[in-house]
């Protein structure tokens, strides 16, 4: 953890206490009552439905209280001492949503799936409480994953079929993966294509190495869009799709993603992390049908590289007349 890490400041609300909690992995599929009974067999049938019934059971953290729940392999379902928070969830940014997939651009500090300790605050957990509002029967599967600090297209699918024929064809379905990426240093290349062989450590560090043997070829391509202030903005697209892939890659170079906590210690201008998912386009294999997945630009990138002195001007201005009409305002009510 290096000096430009915020993670330590976000809030711990939400964190789950292991100690009241269990969380069971789901190997075959089954029925969520007859897998409660399964793995709590000190408890009675009906103790079991009153655990279940209030909401004190969640499958990927998000709690559900359908006895007849369908459950499949991989799944995770978590048996809690106290009851979980059930929401309802309006204004999701989804980008796009059919019988078989639903999409949305993932915020930037948002896990994509549950952790250890963090089973509510995740992107499975938003989209499974807006699809179960509907029909409680509704479920998502997981299909792919972004870094908690990177933002942009994140994908789920909506049955176990459509799940299964997505993952096990990924490399040859996905045509296309597009990310914007804010480095540090405005001399790298107008363009390149990266090769690297990458290998992970004990502690699941990425990181290059030379001999092809001990590592798995990873081919990023690159053009820059803009430089500015010392800051470069890159249209980055993957051939390869490993684990940390564009900032390792990168970082390697001397051109660290901004606010990137794990790789090098990079400045952090915009206090999150300068990497953002805004392509990603495939073709569902049981059916043909073709997807192309946008997420706009974050406003933040887009001020720090497009926006004018002019503009910037103004908007100080504006803040500094919002500032001093509220300091009139509380002056009068003193």
């Amino acid at each position: 953890m290096n000096k430009n890490d915020v993670k330590a400041h976000r809030s711990q609300k939400g964190l789950v206490d292991p100690n009241r909690t269990k969380t069971y992995l789901v190997y075959h599929e089954t029925d969520l009552l007859s897998f409660c009974c399964e793995k709590i067999p000190k408890q009675s049938r009906h103790n079991v439905q009153r655990i279940i019934a209030n909401h004190q059971v969640a499958v990927g953290g998000a709690p559900v209280s359908l006895f007849s729940y369908r459950l499949f392999p991989e799944d995770e379902v978590t048996i809690s001492w106290d009851r979980i928070t059930k929401h309802e969830r309006r204004d999701l940014p989804i980008i796009f949503e059919d019988d078989d997939l639903i999409a949305i651009n993932k915020p930037s500090g948002l896990l994509s799936t549950p952790s250890d300790r963090e089973k509510g605050r995740t992107a499975y957990r938003l989209v499974s409480d807006y699809v179960t509002q509907k029909d409680r029967n509704n479920r998502i599967f997981v299909v792919h994953r972004l870094d908690e600090d990177t933002s942009g297209v994140l994908i789920f699918a909506k049955s176990f079929e459509v799940r299964e024929a997505l993952q096990n064809n990924w490399a040859d379905i996905v045509t296309n993966r597009g990310y914007y990426a804010i480095v540090e240093g405005m001399d790298i290349p107008e363009e390149g294509v990266l090769k690297d062989y990458l290998a992970q450590d004990s502690t699941f560090q990425v990181y290059v190495v030379r001999n092809p043997a001990k590592g798995k070829l990873a081919i990023t391509k690159y053009k820059k869009i803009s430089a500015k202030a010392g800051y470069s903005l890159l249209d980055v697209h993957l051939e390869t799709g490993r684990k940390n892939q564009i900032r390792v890659q990168l970082g390697n170079i001397g051109h660290y993603v901004i606010g990137d906590d794990r790789y090098g210690e990079p400045s952090n201008p915009l206090r999150r992390l300068g990497l953002h998912a805004y392509e990603l386009d495939l073709k569902n294999p049981l059916n043909g049908k073709e997807y192309n997945f946008n997420a706009p630009m974050p406003p933040e990138f887009k001020k720090m590289f497009f926006q004018s002195d002019q503009d910037k001007k103004l908007e100080r201005e504006k803040r500094d007349g919002q500032f001093e009409r509220s300091a009139k305002t509380k002056q009068r009510y003193r």
